[in-house]
């Protein structure tokens, strides 16, 4: 980052990762004057067809970083599964990245992750550490069944995780071999066991902090899943203000302790008398936060160009009640009914091949307050 301030119009953010939200950040940028540069081990990607340049090589190609960090004003990353070798080899280049290390590599180990989040004072659910089958023995007698094995490391959309049951009995098998069959469903690896908590609802936050310290948070939507994806969205959330704002303090405070620049995603499991445990944390622009491109008059993805950048943060408020529906694999083949709906927003990606579980693009129904 300059000292001088700012980047200004005609500036250039570097962004790691050629998927959907490099996409949508490219797009955002470039409304506001900005140049964007992706570099992707990907060819034809989704952010390249939007962005002023683009780099095709390895996360871990040393002369192809070293070049990248020498046009680029600021870096900031897309998914959180950036090798953090990258980060730390185009900070040795003199790169300005954002958000920083630290965030990165808490949201890259689900331990972790957790163990952060509970350092700060919110609540998750309970979990142990699993690095065998002992310790998974181990962390079933603390927690208890049903639970949720996890691999430590990149997992996303219900990925690198297993069901142990409450009971064994039709699957034909003992403990001792159930156990054995989850360890080895998520590869034999390091590992994080959670208690399977009894939920209301899932909400998230969707907050920016700024190089100034500023910081914003969107209304929370009500989010639902299916098969571990996203499916849907819904602003405003079926929930009471102590919830929303308990969602906003814990999302605060994360930016905070975090020394946080750019838009974070925070999920939290909302329980039945109101309270809300934190589920993960996302270093990036959010799939649930998609509905504040059509409904707020800064975007998640505009502001986060606005943080990494040194702008002034935009506002948060949202003008409209809003429905997100992502479209799965073959869903975005219904392009043309969805093109007919009044004010249903249309958002595709660019991608080549629809296949089952991956995500096309999104719509976003406006209603009235």
């Amino acid at each position: 980052m300059p000292s001088s301030g700012p980047i200004g119009p005609n500036g250039t953010v570097g962004v790691l990762g050629g998927g959907q939200l490099g996409r949508m950040l490219a797009l955002a940028a470039a409304r506001l004057g900005l140049k964007t540069h992706i570099f992707t081990p990907e060819r034809d990607s989704p952010a390249s067809h939007v962005a002023a340049r683009t780099t095709i090589a390895p996360y871990g190609d040393e002369a192809a970083l070293k070049a990248f960090a020498g046009v680029v004003d600021v870096v900031t990353y897309e998914f959180e599964n950036v090798p953090a070798e990258t980060v730390e080899r185009l900070e040795s280049f003199g790169a300005s990245v954002a958000p920083g290390a630290r965030a990165l590599a808490i949201a890259q180990d689900r331990l972790a992750e957790k163990d952060f989040v509970n350092s700060i004072g919110a609540k998750t659910a309970a979990y142990a550490a699993v690095n065998d089958l002992a310790s998974l023995d181990e962390g079933l007698k603390k927690i208890g069944r049903p639970a949720i094995l996890k691999t430590r490391r990149l997992g996303y959309d219900g990925k690198g995780q297993t069901l142990i049951p409450e009971h064994v009995r039709d699957l034909g098998l003992t403990w001792e071999e159930a156990n054995k069959k989850a360890w080895e469903e998520i590869g034999a690896q390091p590992s994080i066991l959670e208690a399977l908590v009894e939920f209301e609802c899932e909400i998230s936050i969707i907050g920016a902090r700024g190089r100034n310290g500023d910081i914003e948070l969107y209304d929370p939507p009500e989010n639902r899943h299916r098969g571990g994806i996203l499916r849907t969205s819904i602003v405003p959330a079926g929930i009471g203000e102590e919830t929303a704002d308990e969602a906003r303090e814990i999302a605060a405070k994360m930016l905070s302790e975090l020394d946080y620049v750019g838009v974070i995603g925070v999920e939290f499991f909302v329980l039945k008398d109101g309270s809300v445990l934190v589920n993960e944390f996302a270093p990036r622009v959010h799939n649930s936060g998609h509905w504040t491109i059509d409904a707020c008059a800064c975007s998640q993805f505009e502001q986060h160009i606005r943080a990494v950048c040194g702008w002034p943060l935009g506002d948060p408020a949202r003008h409209s009640d809003a429905v997100m529906e992502n479209l799965i694999g073959q869903d975005a083949d219904n392009w043309r009914d969805c093109a007919r709906e009044r004010q249903l927003c249309v958002h595709l990606y660019g991608k080549q091949e629809a296949r089952p579980g991956r995500k096309m693009g999104h719509v976003t129904q406006l209603k009235g307050r």
